[in-house]
């Protein structure tokens, strides 16, 4: 098939990218780069079925007839699936501009529904399990409304991808569309960017540096980590089912913040000291996924276990930083 991934140079659009080539597909990753990085797609790029395109989906751009330096895979040909992945996902990155984080999961998500209703292609929308908030119910299943604050640091995000959700479904439902929505859960791995900002590469560099570990709160708050090679095939068992709606992809197994940072400590040999620093504004105090409903429709679940996924993510880091 020919396959269009938005995001495709960051961290799991690039890992989406080399698992569709491995299956045989013609991959198109299509990439501003603002967080996104050419060595996360530098050995795909040797690939003849692997073509890079530096365009940005909230512009009109993204329609354009060509993909620079590769004819055969033009973008005017059709496209048989689209998965979206064009949207910062730390913290440090959607605050930054908080307006393009907005726009590009309104008029971005726009622009992508519209070319997948052009080639008539199945499209999928990475969207996350910021849309629960901070919440009420525990673990999260994908009934659960959320507890939201439109108004916080992180509405930007939260909000974006809540709305990301209703316009998927608008065009689904208008349009017929199929469509595919995965909340993904905090994933880990390999092609983390070293200032990423979220939990596990804050910990990991910080240990490898043996400076200080920094935990924003008292530490008692849960995250459910997923390593990355199972997120991928979960995403592919959703883009290749019948399921249109919401589907949660996650680890089920709880840890405590200050948990996975005497782990990382104890897996580098780190002489890192903990350091506490207050809590910022909504973050989550629980985060875990009920999986049931992945079990049932997609025959899904992770298999990694944790301490075999940090030691894969600590050599990954040994060797950039």
């Amino acid at each position: 098939m020919k396959v269009l991934v938005t995001g495709g140079a960051g961290f799991l659009g690039s890992h989406l990218s080399e698992y569709l080539l491995l299956k045989g597909n013609k991959v198109v990753c299509l990439d501003n780069f603002f967080t996104g990085k050419i060595r996360n797609i530098e050995n795909l790029k040797l690939d003849p079925n692997f073509a890079v395109l530096s365009r940005d989906i909230t512009t009109e751009e993204m329609l354009a007839d060509t993909v620079a330096s590769h004819k055969p895979l033009q973008i005017k040909e059709h496209f048989d699936r689209i998965y979206n992945f064009a949207c910062p996902a730390s913290p440090i990155h959607y605050q930054f501009d908080p307006i393009e984080t907005i726009k590009v999961n309104t008029l971005g998500i726009i622009n992508v529904l519209e070319f997948a209703k052009l080639n008539g292609a199945r499209v999928f929308q990475a969207s996350t399990s910021e849309i629960y908030g901070d919440p009420l119910e525990h673990p999260q299943k994908e009934s659960y409304y959320g507890n939201v604050n439109t108004l916080s640091l992180r509405a930007c995000y939260d909000e974006g991808k809540r709305i990301a959700e209703t316009l998927f479904s608008s065009y689904h439902k208008k349009y017929h569309l199929p469509t595919r929505i995965a909340r993904i859960f905090n994933t880990y791995g390999p092609k983390m960017d070293v200032n990423d900002g979220r939990v596990v590469s804050n910990f990991v560099v910080q240990a490898l540096k043996n400076n200080p570990i920094t935990i924003y709160g008292n530490g008692k708050q849960t995250r459910s980590f997923c390593f990355v090679s199972d997120l991928i095939d979960g995403i592919y068992r959703l883009m290749e089912s019948d399921y249109q709606s919401p589907v949660n992809l996650g680890n089920p197994n709880e840890i405590s913040v200050l948990g996975l940072a005497k782990k990382i400590v104890k897996l580098t040999n780190s002489k890192s000291k903990i350091v506490f620093k207050p809590l910022p504004e909504a973050d989550p105090k629980r985060r875990n996924p009920d999986i049931s409903l992945a079990k049932k429709k997609l025959n899904w679940e992770p298999k990694l276990d944790l301490e075999t996924g940090l030691r894969n993510t600590i050599e990954y880091f040994k060797e950039i930083i």
